[in-house]
């Protein structure tokens, strides 16, 4: 589990709640029920509303994959890639069956699988393009819920200031009430702008970073397969998969 999603989002409220402390605020005056109930369920069900019913019930593992979610550098695949080579420059590509239950990656065996089995190298890369690309357009629409919200938020709390102040003016023959209400309007906005830097475009940014990275992967996986199916020397095979990596991720992976 990377905890940067927890640390960032979590921290990022308490530095909200403490300003205001320090400010000489009480945190229990953030917390009201009718604008919290505004921003956050209007937010969602307005969000809820520019995709389809599938993308709603994706809505929760998406949520659990941002915060648990973690792909491992694709640059610790090449070991992996390099041996499977060097095993089938050895023995043929039909040894590498044995080896397939060691291989934690399921992409890397589904390549590793179908150049097993025969199969033409062109489709082997069509296929396997075919999913990175349904991949990236997974990872686009379960990004695009989060982002959406943060589009909302902002102004879904302006809308709920507006109904507060509308209060307010209903209740101007009562001014020892004026402060309280004025006060309670704005709650709405606080919260509809910090809702949408603090938690949702967060976390559309994470899905996004996540789904680059396991494509990435993937981009690399599919390059490996080729290469073994090629017959190419593992030498070269890993000197190429490390230059399709970010320079830091090159030394990096030389190094290891």
């Amino acid at each position: 589990m990377d905890p940067a999603p927890a640390i960032g989002i979590g921290l990022g409220f308490v530095v909200v709640v403490a300003a205001n402390v320090l400010e000489g605020g009480n945190p229990m005056s953030l917390l009201l029920g009718p604008p919290l109930l505004l921003v956050f369920g209007t937010t969602i069900l307005v969000s809820i509303a520019g995709g389809t019913m599938t993308d709603a019930k994706n809505i929760v593992p998406s949520l659990k994959r941002a915060f648990t979610g973690k792909v491992d550098p694709a640059a610790a695949m090449i070991p992996d890639v390099v041996s499977l080579a060097e095993k089938a420059r050895r023995e043929g590509l039909l040894a590498l069956e044995d080896t397939l239950p060691t291989i934690d990656d399921p992409f890397l065996v589904k390549g590793v699988t179908m150049a097993i089995d025969g199969t033409d190298p062109e489709e082997v890369r069509d296929i396997l393009e075919a999913e990175v690309y349904a991949k990236r357009a997974e990872d686009k629409q379960a990004a695009k819920f989060f982002a959406d919200a943060g589009a909302y938020a902002p102004t879904i709390g302006i809308i709920g200031t507006v109904m507060g102040l509308v209060h307010v003016l209903e209740n101007l023959a009562a001014p020892e009430e004026l402060g309280h209400l004025i006060a309670g309007a704005f709650v709405a906005t606080l919260w509809g702008v910090t809702s949408a830097n603090v938690m949702w475009l967060p976390l559309s940014s994470r899905l996004k970073r996540l789904g680059e990275l396991e494509c990435a992967r993937m981009e690399l996986a599919i390059e490996g397969v080729a290469a073994i199916q090629a017959g190419a020397n593992p030498r070269m095979i890993a000197q190429k998969l490390r230059s399709l990596l970010p320079s830091g991720q090159q030394a990096e992976s030389e190094a290891a």
